[in-house]
């Protein structure tokens, strides 16, 4: 249960006179419902502190948690920002996918260099004759969905309009927001922001010229999409705005081709003189049109890359901060993914807070910060629906974890599916969805639409539903209302969906061994690695095997990934923590292991390979172990005495 509700604005929103127009012209669902919500409040969760990263001083946080819960936070706290950028879901359709890389086998990594060494020699000798050979590194991987990036269009109105009413209530009266959208919703959006923020307080329609019109975009009968929007807004007419200047091409420079007699080029245009040096220094004021920010489509190989599907390159953030923000201002981005707005306000000597719910983003923005040099704390919202990696994972295995669920297409979408119970027949089963934060509440403007809607539509057959709830407001109160407005004779069963997902997070196994390296001259610790057994991730495998060998044809033999006794191959990465043995993680020493093997140590990277163990000039007390699909297992060490 949240501890309680704030308050969006000291009062509730006053009217919904555009959503209505919505309504009238989209058929648009939901808008009382939203204000109903907005008018609860927005639900305030405790917030736990994981891990401390650098500067125990530092106000910069990274939360795993819904937009909502964070600015509840930030309210409750009094704590405002001076600018937002949010990268949300576009409501595109869209599936995106984490791509999960083998890394190498320690166990082989001896075997590895010399072949690779073999192979380059070959190379340079092949190319002493003018040949080439193929360098390219056969990664075996699989992919495994990080969130499905589909909506209906009431339902997405209703979630962007609730949570840019949240961001609203934490920004001060200087601050802006940019909203990065695409041609799904970019429209309506703007509708939903002028009601928030006021027609007189939006700037800018940004438009970012991707400039791609290369691979499967042309394929489609029609022009070719090539940009993403900006919605730049402000929160009054006081906004912070410093002009972005950039060089002037080389074309227009070039017309600067006259001569004074102190040897200054000069361009005369209708009897106005400008001076070459002058405009150079002066710059060139940038457009609401960007063209020369490239996406990762045209630059793949660029050193930012974190595997992430929807990353931003830092360019585009850093222009966005340096034009609506001062250095030691507060940046905020609620839907954080790969971290690129956290990471540029570190850079450009700014505070930070950043959220999102799949726990692959809080890794990734995690992992980028630290080798950053940035100081932060990683933090959880404790609503108890954050207990998987990410909402659209945890929604696919609680149906398989509901006992005899099963879907039934002779029921509306409101339900989940039924099972059969032996008196009582087919049971209608109701679980909210863990990507609609509005759905985690069940209180009773929802209970009067399932007990007026949704059970009135049940065949009359229906003895009995059962409605799943992450949060109530008053149980008995809930009861009550159902004994006194149900119309039908359907009993009405209430239960606990935090009991089910429990059972949603299970460890690895760690076969592991710590001693004392008496080889050194500075004491240090070494906990070695000899057995790592992931059940999600060989299933997972199991899983792309089995597909990918019924996809594949005669002409090319289907090799399955296979995994080694050890299993040490399904480790990205681990860290030490010397300083604490329970509470808050403090990462004294780690490993992260890239897609081709080698590996980065504290921060640093090499061109090494793991070699299975990882290392402390401390006692190590607590071990962290994350598996190639970002699950987390913590071993304490403390008991252990054959040193």
């Amino acid at each position: 249960m949240p501890k309680k509700y704030v308050p969006y604005f000291p009062e509730p929103v006053e009217g919904q006179a555009l959503l209505n127009n919505f309504r009238r012209t989209l058929r648009y669902r939901g808008d009382t419902e939203v204000f109903n919500h907005i008018r609860r409040g927005m639900p305030y969760y405790e917030l736990e502190r994981i891990e401390q990263v650098g500067s125990a001083e530092s106000e910069n946080m990274v939360i795993r948690g819904e937009c909502l819960s964070t600015c509840a936070y930030m309210k409750e706290h009094g704590i405002e920002a001076d600018l937002v950028y949010i990268d949300p879901p576009f409501a595109s359709g869209a599936d995106y996918a984490k791509q999960v890389y083998i890394r190498r086998n320690p166990k082989v990594v001896e075997a590895i260099k010399d072949a690779e060494k073999e192979l380059k020699d070959k190379a340079k000798a092949l190319a002493d004759v003018g040949e080439e050979v193929d360098m390219s590194d056969d990664f075996r991987a699989f992919e495994e969905k990080m969130y499905g990036d589909i909506w209906d269009k009431e339902r997405y109105l209703n979630w962007m309009f609730e949570n840019l009413v949240a961001i609203k209530s934490v920004m001060n009266e200087n601050a802006s927001i940019y909203v990065h959208l695409d041609w799904h919703m970019v429209h309506y959006v703007k509708v939903l922001l002028d009601e928030i923020f006021g027609e007189e307080n939006f700037q800018r329609e940004i438009i970012w010229d991707i400039q791609v019109l290369s691979g499967f975009k042309t394929l489609a009968n029609n022009w070719v999409r090539g940009h993403d929007t900006i919605l730049y807004y402000s929160n009054s007419d006081e906004k912070i705005f410093n002009k972005q200047k950039q060089e002037h091409k080389q074309e227009y420079l070039d017309r600067f081709n006259k001569v004074d007699e102190n040897g200054r080029k000069y361009f005369d245009g209708r009897g106005k003189i400008r001076y070459l040096d002058e405009v150079i220094k002066e710059g060139k004021a940038i457009g609401d049109v960007w063209s020369d920010v490239m996406s990762f489509q045209q630059i793949p190989t660029s050193q930012e890359r974190v595997d992430y599907a929807t990353q931003k390159p830092e360019a585009l953030l850093e222009r966005i901060i340096k034009a609506s923000s001062d250095e030691n201002m507060l940046i905020c981005d609620f839907f954080g993914g790969s971290g690129v707005t956290a990471a540029v306000a570190s850079k450009l000597n700014r505070r930070f807070i950043t959220a999102d719910i799949g726990i692959n983003s809080i890794q990734t923005m995690r992992d980028r910060l630290y080798k950053d040099g940035a100081s932060f704390s990683v933090y959880e919202i404790q609503d108890g629906v954050s207990l998987f990696r990410n909402p659209v994972q945890t929604m696919d295995k609680l149906y398989s974890l509901i006992p005899g669920l099963k879907k039934d297409e002779t029921l509306s979408d409101f339900w989940a599916g039924s099972f059969t119970h032996s008196r009582q027949g087919r049971i209608p089963v109701y679980v909210p969805t863990l990507l609609d934060s509005s759905a985690k509440i069940l209180d009773l403007p929802a209970m009067n639409e399932v007990v007026h809607l949704h059970l009135s539509d049940l065949p009359p057959s229906t003895k009995k539903v059962v409605l799943y709830y992450i949060d109530l407001v008053d149980e008995d109160e809930l009861k009550k209302f159902i004994r006194d407005e149900n119309p039908t004779m359907i009993e009405v069963e209430l239960r606990d969906l935090k009991a089910v997902l429990s059972d949603v997070v299970i460890n690895d196994e760690i076969e592991w061994t710590l001693e004392e390296d008496k080889h050194t001259l500075l004491q240090e610790y070494v906990v070695r690695i000899d057995r790592f057994i992931s059940d999600r991730v060989l299933g997972k495998i199991q899983d792309y095997n089995a597909r990918s060998l019924a996809q594949s044809t005669g002409r090319k033999k289907f090799k399955p990934i296979q995994i080694s006794n050890t299993g040490l191959e399904c480790i990205e990465y681990l860290s030490l923590d010397c300083t604490s043995d329970s509470g808050k993680w403090h990462s004294d020493s780690e490993i992260k292991i890239d897609k081709k093997g080698y590996i980065t140590v504290n921060g640093n990277d090499t061109k090494d390979f793991w070699d299975g163990t990882i290392r402390a000039d401390k006692e190590p007390l607590r071990l962290k172990v994350r598996n190639i699909c970002g699950d987390e297992s913590i071993i304490n060490l403390k008991n252990i005495t054959d040193l």
